[in-house]
């Protein structure tokens, strides 16, 4: 979808009172919903300078948007693995 179809389409439903939205198709949302989804509450992130290799940092940024948050979530996984081996801290 091009630009300027989305802004023209914001643009309608900028000008669509709320009663004509159509809310058939949304699911309901409930307290079972909110017992279903799993909560991962970050405890905040921090810029810092990282040292990657060249390749590799090609290869996470050739997979699109977000691959910070990737590369972040490939850290955690291995952080969640590891952190009650005796020999990490």
């Amino acid at each position: 979808m091009s630009k300027k179809s989305i802004k023209s389409d914001l643009k309608r439903l900028d000008k669509m009172a709320d009663e004509d939205i159509d809310y058939s198709e949304i699911p309901e949302f409930d307290s079972d919903f909110l017992r279903s989804v799993d909560m991962k509450i970050s405890p905040g992130k921090k810029p810092v300078a990282l040292r990657l290799d060249t390749d590799v940092l090609d290869w996470m940024k050739a997979q699109g948007k977000g691959y910070q948050s990737r590369i972040n979530a490939i850290l955690r996984a291995y952080y969640e693995a590891h952190r009650n081996d005796r020999h990490h801290p």
